[in-house]
């Protein structure tokens, strides 16, 4: 995970809360509680870095921290609420 990109699922709106934040998917109807506001921030940029370990660094995470973080974001994904980017360019891996 640490290696691939990742986005907040188009179905996902994000709300700000004093405890960091209430995710909600429109398609399942999933809230999920994100309950650190450091783990709002790396969710909200993970569009804007070509993967989670530049994400975890631009957010000032310690190194140290990046396996619960990772974890959560596992569960993220799990329930649909952040998804990989295709990075594939268009038309590869079709066969011809």
């Amino acid at each position: 995970m640490l290696c691939e990109g990742w986005q907040v699922s188009p179905s996902v709106a994000l709300r700000p809360e004093p405890f960091g934040a209430l995710a909600y998917h429109f398609g399942n109807r999933r809230l999920t509680f994100l309950k650190r506001p450091q783990l709002v921030t790396v969710v909200r940029s993970l569009a804007d870095h070509p993967d989670v370990e530049a994400a975890l660094t631009a957010a000032g995470i310690p190194a140290s921290q990046w396996p619960t973080d990772v974890r959560a974001l596992a569960a993220l994904a799990d329930g649909d609420m952040i998804r990989r980017v295709d990075t594939a360019p268009a038309g590869e891996g079709a066969s011809t």
